[in-house]
């Protein structure tokens, strides 16, 4: 075994098959010491390695350890049992440090069947020499189909160098409950508990948090289930590993990116939430949902995504900011009411949880495809502010800057999100209330009586809003072009006022800004520029090369409508500048693509046009999360040092 914890193969054997495990001399083995390790569990659609996973994480982060988690969802809601397309399941990264992005490969896998295994292998998830436990019910099953293909999987993995435990979960749980696959992933947990030295307390509460509504017999069999776990691996399993947990100074909370938007209109004293159910947005709903009638507020299920749009609007022209949450097929419905809300100039909180596209694309898989569709999708010159969030803990800071922008300048602000951090989980510190995060009073005092709708600003392009039910306020609101009355004008001159003063509140919001700290070095060989969900990542990769001696730095543009001053000064002092984003571009090797050609990804495009600096591009749109390995190998092939 090597320092790291990882076993030692000759002649592609395993050290321990599957009629060897146990522990020698009923010794249970010591724990090996390791800095982090990444777990996946995966199952069909149904058995509960999506909860087993959550749990896992849950448990370890109030441990103290760092987590970064990431689902893995089939695209169909109901797959094919025991089937390569059909793998269910959650990937658990955790370690002695603070976490901030998924990683590169896993180095243990629990899989209850060998297709959902086989998914995982094909895919390249999982690294060379990784343990796996497997279910064994399928080598004795009654289709001589399923044996065989069991069989041959087993093998595969086997001669690939992997090492395999064979392990009797279904046969074990039938000794607690009449039917396995409700309680399998309990079992499992159990097990992950004992190999990773999770503390019985904390395992056996996350339980009952887990099952808190439902009966207590529920409660009280999966706690068993989850005891015959960690007694199986202790008795049964050579593995045990400890990941210290490093010293945390205040509270914090565990939550995932949905969640903490959720938790984000909360705190933004926004009062209405309008949407249409979308993968993967709905559980920010169905989260607000739950809290959202505590504090006095209202989530509308509208029939279809452009009422969700035009409700929203409809109340935030009532007096307070309100938001709609959506995904990128959402977000081209919504387009036109969006132009509404532009021409009206009433304030809108849009979130769009990005995923893969086009048209229905991949539902549950991530993708940072509508950046350019957040800023240009609708039609004519509508202004709006992008932002995007990079963070589990930026998703609930966010959503409160962005009210708070909306409201001030009377626009659309889109805050991107995207799949990758939906469901992904992650331990920050605890937020402490501040009552300046609130939208203020409506305000009810009467319109002075010269006072004209759309009285813009010859400086910042902004007029003070008319809430309906303010004396002297009273006015036709239309979507046409109309003059500083809002009656409606066809005139050039008008309509050139109005285009004027709503592009001028966003240079006028671009004043307000300041360029994030690059990372790393002010200068060097290249600079690496991200956005949204991959700035973990892409830190990681820098923080690695730099170690190695390699002159590369990144930044991380939260604001991409408007961006900051600066930008074009950061990128010359670097001798090659690379976009990271999880978006198509064109590989520069296939045959047919040339410079006159070649489609950049999205970021690269707006700084290549904008300041005319050669801005090469790398990413990819697979579906998957970018990993640090990738930018590192992509990064030193681009410095010719691959």
């Amino acid at each position: 075994m090597t320092s790291d914890g990882i076993h030692t193969y000759a002649n592609n054997k395993p050290l321990y098959d599957a009629g060897l495990i146990g522990i020698a001399n009923n010794q249970p083995p010591e724990a090996i010491v390791l800095d982090e390790h990444i777990v996946e569990i995966v199952s069909d659609s149904g058995e509960g390695a999506q909860r087993c996973g959550q749990s896992l994480a849950a448990i370890a982060a109030r441990s103290g350890n760092g987590i970064w988690t990431v689902e893995i969802i089939p695209a169909e809601i109901q797959p094919p049992q025991r089937s390569v397309a059909g793998a269910s399941g959650n990937r658990v990264r955790m370690a002695a440090h603070k976490v901030t992005n998924v990683g590169d490969e896993a180095d243990l896998v629990v899989a209850f069947n060998e297709q959902v295994l086989l998914s995982r292998l094909r895919a390249g998830e999982i690294k060379q020499g990784a343990t796996i436990l497997i279910e064994e019910m399928w080598k004795a099953d009654g289709n001589p189909k399923i044996v065989a293909a069991y069989d041959a999987v087993v093998a595969e993995v086997r001669a690939a160098g992997y090492r395999l435990y064979e392990i009797p979960m279904e046969a074990e749980c039938q000794k607690y409950v009449p039917d396995p696959r409700k309680g399998k992933n309990m079992f499992v947990l159990g097990m992950l508990c004992a190999i990773y030295s999770l503390d019985e307390a904390l395992s056996q509460a996350q339980v009952g948090l887990t099952f808190a509504k439902k009966d207590q017999k529920i409660i009280n069999a999966n706690l068993e289930l989850l005891a015959a776990g960690r007694a199986w691996a202790d008795t049964n399993l050579d593995l045990k590993y400890k990941i210290p947990a490093p010293a945390v100074e205040k509270p914090q909370i565990v939550t995932n990116g949905n969640a903490a938007l959720a938790l984000g209109v909360v705190a933004s004293g926004m009062e209405v939430c309008a949407m249409y159910p979308i993968t993967p947005a709905t559980s920010a709903s169905h989260y607000l949902s739950s809290i959202f009638e505590k504090v006095g507020c209202v989530v509308h299920q509208a029939e279809d995504e452009i009422a969700a749009a035009t409700f929203a609007i409809g109340a935030s022209y009532a007096g307070k900011c309100s938001v709609t949450i959506t995904s990128g097929p959402g977000l081209s419905l919504k387009q036109e009411a969006l132009g509404l809300a532009v021409m009206t100039e009433i304030p809108l909180v849009v979130i769009n949880v990005q995923r893969g596209g086009p048209s229905t694309g991949l539902p549950t898989k991530v993708e940072q495809g509508d950046l350019m569709a957040a800023m240009f999708g609708g039609h004519g010159d509508a202004p709006k502010i992008v932002m995007a969030v990079d963070s589990i803990e930026d998703c609930f800071y966010s959503v409160i800057t962005a009210r708070k922008i909306a409201e001030t300048f009377n626009m659309v602000v889109v805050i991107l999100s995207d799949a990758a951090l939906s469901t992904a989980q992650q331990p920050f510190d605890r937020p402490n209330f501040n009552a300046a995060w609130l939208a203020p009073p409506v305000n009810q005092s009467a319109v002075p009586e010269d006072a004209r709708p759309y009285d813009w600003d010859e400086r910042t392009g902004i007029a003070t809003r008319f809430i309906p039910g303010q004396p002297n306020g009273m006015h036709c609101l239309t979507g046409l072009a109309h003059d500083r009355d809002s009656h409606v004008a066809y005139d050039p001159k008008i309509n050139e006022e109005g285009l004027l003063n709503r592009s001028r509140k966003l240079a006028a919001f671009q004043t307000t800004l300041r360029l994030a700290p690059v990372f790393g070095g002010e200068d060097g060989e290249l600079l690496l520029i991200g956005w949204g969900s991959t700035r973990g990542a892409i830190e990681e990769a820098v923080t690695a090369m730099r170690a190695k001696g390699h002159a590369v730095s990144s930044l991380h543009l939260k604001y991409l409508q408007p961006m900051a001053s600066g930008i074009d000064e950061v990128m010359r002092r670097f001798g090659t500048v690379m976009t990271i984003e999880n978006n198509w571009n064109d590989p520069k090797d296939d045959p047919l693509i040339t410079p006159d050609n070649r489609r950049y990804s999205q970021l690269a495009m707006l700084l290549r046009s904008r300041w005319l600096v050669d801005v090469d591009c790398w990413g990819n749109a697979r579906g998957q999360p970018l990993k640090p390995a990738a930018i590192i190998k992509a990064a030193l092939n681009k410095l010719g040092k691959a």
